[in-house]
Formats: C-alpha cells, sequence, structure tokens
C-alpha cells in the first residue's frame, strides 16, 4: 500500500541509490516515482500489467492520513515493457486497465463542460491526445479480450499516453474526473473497514457506468446556464449498456455489490465524492442544482 509508511521506507531505502526501478503496476510504480520524486534520484517501471494509466504521470496518488491525496512525482525516466509479459497478465487486471481508459470518455466531457460553464483553461491538445489514443484502444477490445499481444499493446499504448497527456496539461485533468473521484471516495471506505482495496480500474469503471448516466440522465432534469451545450456534449458519450458489456467480457464487475459496498455507501458517494478534488465534474452539476436528490434512488437501484 502506499501510504505514509511504505513512502518513508522506500525514500530511506533509495538515498543510497542512483536509480530506482518498480517492477509491477500501480502502486509500486507510485511508491517508486514518488521515493525518486523526494530523493532527486531518476525511477524507472518494469511494466508487468496494463491495469492503470501512471507509468508515465507527473502525480502519484498516495494514502495520508487515511485519505487519498494526490502528490507530485516525477516522470518515469524508463518504462520496460515485454509484451509477452503483458498479454499473460490476470485478465481482471487487463479489464482494470480498460475502466481507466474507458474512463477518459467521461473525464474529458467533465473538462470540456467545466471550461464551458466555469471558465476553466482546457488544453485542446492534451485533449485530443488522449481522445484518440482511447479511439485506438476501443477498436482493439476484440483482440484484447483474446489476450493477443496486439490488443494489449495497443491498451499499453492508450495508459501510456494518459500519462503525457497529464504532463501537458499540467494536471490529472485529461485522465481523471467524476469516475476518479467516486473511485476515491470507495477506496477510502477500504480502507476504513481495514478490507482489501480492489483495483483502482475496476472500481473507476463503476465510476464511468455512473458517470455515463448521469450525463444520458440530464435530459430529465430542469433546464439551467449552459444546458443546451452540457447535453449536446452528454450525446456524444456512449451508452451505459455498451460499456457495461465491454467491461463485463472482460470479468469486471457492473455492481457495487459485486465488490462488498455497502447500498449506503453508494448513496453517501453520490452526495459526497465531488468534494474530494476541487474540480467542476458531472457530480458537481448534480450535487449543485439539486440534481442529485431526484437521481440517486434510481442510480443506487441501477448500480447495486
Amino acid at each position: 500500500m502506499a501510504d505514509e509508511g511504505t513512502v518513508e521506507a522506500a525514500i530511506l531505502r533509495a538515498k543510497p541509490h542512483d536509480y530506482l526501478l518498480a517492477c509491477g503496476a500501480g502502486t509500486l510504480n507510485d511508491i517508486a516515482k514518488y521515493a525518486g520524486y523526494c530523493t532527486k534520484k531518476p525511477s524507472g517501471v518494469f511494466a508487468t500489467a496494463p491495469s492503470m494509466d501512471g507509468f508515465t504521470s507527473g502525480v502519484t496518488p498516495l494514502i495520508i492520513g487515511g485519505r487519498k491525496v494526490t502528490k507530485n512525482a516525477q516522470v518515469a525516466s524508463d518504462v520496460l515493457m515485454d509484451a509477452q509479459i503483458l498479454a499473460a497478465s490476470p485478465k481482471i487486471m487487463r479489464g482494470a486497465g480498460v475502466g481507466d481508459i474507458l474512463a477518459k470518455n467521461c473525464c474529458l466531457t467533465d473538462w470540456r463542460i467545466s471550461a464551458h460553464l466555469t471558465g476553466e483553461t482546457y488544453n485542446e491538445a492534451a485533449a485530443s491526445l488522449m481522445q484518440e489514443a482511447v479511439r485506438r484502444c476501443e477498436l482493439s477490445l476484440s483482440a484484447l479480450r483474446d489476450g493477443g499481444e496486439a490488443g494489449v499493446g495497443a491498451l499499453m499504448d492508450a495508459l501510456l499516453v494518459s500519462g503525457y497527456a497529464m504532463v501537458l496539461a499540467g494536471n490529472s485533468r485529461p485522465a481523471s474526473g467524476a469516475e476518479h473521484h467516486m473511485s476515491h471516495f470507495l477506496e477510502m471506505d477500504f480502507l476504513r473497514r481495514k478490507q482489501p482495496i480492489p483495483l483502482h480500474g475496476i472500481k473507476v469503471g463503476l465510476g464511468t457506468l455512473v458517470s455515463l448516466y448521469l450525463y444520458h440522465n440530464l435530459q430529465h432534469m430542469s433546464h439551467f446556464s449552459g444546458c443546451e451545450y452540457v447535453l449536446e456534449e452528454a450525446e456524444k458519450l456512449p451508452s451505459v449498456e455498451e460499456t457495461e458489456r465491454i467491461l463485463r467480457s472482460l470479468d469486471c464487475p457492473v455492481k457495487f455489490s459485486e465488490l462488498g459496498i455497502e447500498r449506503e455507501t453508494v448513496r453517501r458517494m453520490l452526495f459526497e465524492a465531488y468534494r474530494i478534488r476541487d474540480r467542476f465534474t458531472i457530480l458537481t452539476l448534480y450535487c449543485t442544482y439539486g440534481f442529485m436528490e431526484r437521481a440517486a434512488d434510481e442510480i443506487v437501484e441501477r448500480f447495486y
């Protein structure tokens, strides 16, 4: 776990060395990036599974005081890969990577509506880079389900591009929106209950389903300033059902109950997760305009 104790131990052990190499995926990569950042030593990763998009990003999620926080980290100097090893990774880890990539459809939309409604800066170059990587990955899903190296390669490319897009934007906006805020909320719940935490992309995939539902459900809500623009953006998104089929085909859960999350926790997530980051997302919109009170019961019923 990338918490204070583990990170402090990694920093201490890194000091006598010139280079740090993580061998694994999410957690180990996060620890090595942050330890390298703190000790001013280059770090790299030998990726063993295409399960998340943090390989090349300049930030790292850590657990500090029982809360999930994002800290600056150095960009990996090397990302080493073996196509056969990546293709042999467990199907659920490949599914987690797909969940993290499919989330970009929603988080990029969150970013665009924030730019329109709040004036937040929008980086077209970073967003376009990310969107094209998502498109290529989606075209390779059939090969990925079969465990083929071409499909895994397309997924890994998209995951690496996601990190580059974050560096280009100067923040995690191209890769993280409401679906990630929901994932972080759930992660802290698992920590409180002292339960094993499901893979990042698994939780993000579930958050993506909720975000898609919220966007497509907006047409039934009251009018608000900028409504026409947001509805146009929502129409461009894939359907909940299509995304569910993709995730299920990769053995990913599509119901919160499948992860042992309590029904009331899901309900609290809908009303509280938007506060995790000071960013405008579809969750912020629903909670700000009072739409969540009308939608929460349906969402819990649909995804629990």
